[in-house]
């Protein structure tokens, strides 16, 4: 099963190098008396999976554990469900969770090492610019088809490099202005041809695979109807898919419910089919609090716990039924951000308010909020010292991370000299006004529900009003706040977090790259494709070209090293902090292997229930 805790795209450099450059010289912010019950760093993985012929059929062998057949998993996710079940529709983490489970791709990621290894594929080989891969023969789609080079040829040609759904994949593969060739060779083998040598390629290998005779059908009938393509009102019984469970049953805001795929191409050293779990349940809850609720009173086997938490867990794991693991550092990022967009709408009407353009753009004005937040006062009491101040866009576990950088401690003064230079001043009741006399007022958005970001909402509005400016702070549902984001860019700063892969930087192209779909804090739309980059924004566009063209990893880290360098001077972002990632899990599952990479159930198919263990 391909990672789920965390749903992120992972792309990797080549194999030929990553397993030497993958460390865990990982910054750490976690008290002594806090130390998990299981160290991660001295887990002992089970050998790597191996394929297996028999029959004519191509098995992926685990070497893990022989376990016992029976029993549900049963997870949770926050929000109101997923919005899709068609994996190349995911633009939501939940539907991309549930994506996951349903779809595999050609390749994985060893929990281990972080190297790219077959998965639908058999074998793969990497020549310069060109990608061989060998399907296995004889595995199936869970209506009984072949998986063939037709249905990998088809999802990459006719659903990704043509746009349809989500186009992060297409738009992170886009080599001067080019795409990848992609050829069928025969039944089971496809060839892969990238315009340059383009060293994250092979990660997203691991992107799923389509069905050709159910997606064709879509897919002739255009974008627009794609768009509604396997909707969540849809009959479970109707989607062909190829992972280790399949979907039994929706009940929308309620649970997602899956079972048992009983013909999958994994299988034990017994050569007993897998996965060993009858079902995977996923409960909709609405908020962090209902999640604790509903892991105290058993509902739930599984959870990842908020700083706020921990310590009374960990006094209760001696004498409960669940184990404590500390995954380190959380693979994404969390800032805060100001709409820097200078441009207009349609109707003409500027997308932020010219008074705010004013003040956003202002680089002394970024750094004086920079300055005025306090991290380490973050860090202590909503993730109750279970994490670190954040200061670059690559998360800290990142063996990408430019470690010449340092976050910002919190300085009043130091921020009120930096307005003072941008003309700013403070009345006579103490608030902030620029040299036009505006009072410096804006609104602030998170998403509703994260307790957590709502929290640091309420201190990162105190902390900016400490220096007279008037935050109104409004929490508001996700989806409606990434409309304000990628479309109708009607917003002044938002406090957001972003997935990421402590292996390759190249899956925040989305992000950084200035025609980026999700370049938030100068977003453009289709019609403002052509309009001026500022200058630093050019220097990051050219710095992630490069690091993707670069093809070993001290050339590569010198690029990536110098985009944070300037993100870090030009704060588009202001990151906060990264909490450590603390999971919980009933003792009962067995084949539990926690990574620092992919999570602790990322091996869904290999965990098991023994029954005598309370």
């Amino acid at each position: 099963m391909r990672k789920w805790v965390y749903v992120i795209l992972v792309l990797v450099f080549c194999a030929l190098f990553l397993k030497a450059c993958v460390h865990r010289d990982y910054p750490s912010a976690q008290p002594p008396e806090i130390r998990p019950k299981s160290d991660i760093e001295k887990v002992q993985f089970p050998p790597q999976a191996k394929t297996v012929a028999i029959n004519g059929v191509d098995y992926l062998q685990s070497q893990a554990p022989i376990g016992k057949f029976g029993g549900e998993l049963r997870a949770s996710t926050i929000g109101e469900g997923p919005k899709t079940f068609n994996p190349f529709n995911s633009k939501d983490n939940i539907s991309s969770l549930m994506s996951d489970i349903m779809y595999d791709g050609l390749l994985s990621t060893d929990a281990e090492t972080g190297e790219p290894i077959p998965k639908l594929a058999k074998s793969f080989t990497v020549n310069g610019c060109d990608y061989l891969v060998t399907l296995r023969r004889g595995v199936k789609w869970s209506d009984g088809k072949e998986i063939t080079a037709d249905d990998v040829v088809f999802t990459w040609q006719n659903i990704i490099f043509d746009g349809f759904g989500n186009t992060s994949i297409r738009d992170s593969v886009v080599i001067d202005g080019k795409l990848p060739v992609v050829k069928k060779i025969d039944k089971y083998t496809v060839k892969f041809t990238t315009p340059k040598p383009f060293a994250p390629f092979v990660r997203l290998l691991s992107s799923p695979i389509a069905p050709k005779h159910v997606f064709e059908p879509a897919v002739k009938k255009g974008k627009e109807y794609f768009e509604g393509f396997l909707s969540t009102n849809i009959n479970p019984s109707v989607l062909v898919t190829s992972g280790a469970f399949r979907l039994e049953e929706y009940v929308p805001a309620q649970r997602v419910v899956f079972e048992r795929n009983p013909d999958y191409y994994i299988i034990n050293k017994d050569n007993e089919k897998l996965p060993y779990l009858d079902r995977l349940v996923y409960m909709i809850v609405g908020d962090l609090n209902n999640e604790v609720l509903k892991f105290e009173g058993g509902e739930i086997d599984v959870i990842s716990l908020q700083g706020a938490n921990v310590a009374r867990f960990k006094e209760l794991e001696p004498h409960s039924d669940f184990t404590i693991y500390n995954l380190g550092p959380n693979t994404g990022t969390m800032f805060l951000s100001m709409n820097l967009n200078n441009r207009k709408n349609a109707e003409g009407k500027y997308y932020v308010n010219p008074k705010k353009q004013y003040w956003f753009k202002d680089l002394n004005f970024r750094l004086a909020c920079d300055y005025a937040i306090d991290r380490k006062n973050m860090v202590l009491n909503i993730a109750n010292g279970l994490g670190a101040p954040l200061f670059t866009a690559e998360s800290l576990n990142s063996i990408f991370l430019n470690k010449n950088l340092k976050p910002y401690e919190r300085d009043l003064e130091k921020s009120k000299e930096l307005l003072k230079k941008s003309g700013y001043f403070w009345d006579k009741k103490g608030h902030l006004r620029d040299k036009f006399n505006n009072h410096v007022e804006f609104d602030l958005y998170t998403n509703a529900g994260n307790t957590e970001r709502e929290a640091i909402g309420v201190m990162v509005k105190q902390d900016l009003e400490d220096l007279g400016m008037k935050v109104n702070f409004k929490p508001i549902e996700f989806n409606s706040l990434v409309n304000k984001l990628v479309n109708s860019l009607d917003w002044d700063m938002v406090i957001m977090g972003l997935t990421g892969s402590p292996l390759e930087p190249n899956g925040g192209k989305n992000v950084w790259m200035s025609d980026g779909t999700l370049h938030m804090f100068n977003q453009r739309l289709e019609k403002d494709k052509n309009s001026p980059r500022l200058d630093w924004e050019k220097q990051i566009d050219e710095m992630y070209i490069k690091g993707a063209l670069a093809t070993d990893f001290e050339g590569r880290k010198k690029y990536y090293d110098e985009y944070q360098r300037i993100a870090y001077e030009q704060k588009p972002f202001i990151y906060i902090y990264s909490p450590i990632i603390i999971t919980a899990i009933r003792n009962k599952f067995k084949n539990i292997y926690p990574s620092s990479l992919t999570g602790i159930t990322y091996n869904l198919e290999e965990i098991y229930i023994d029954d005598n263990q309370k």
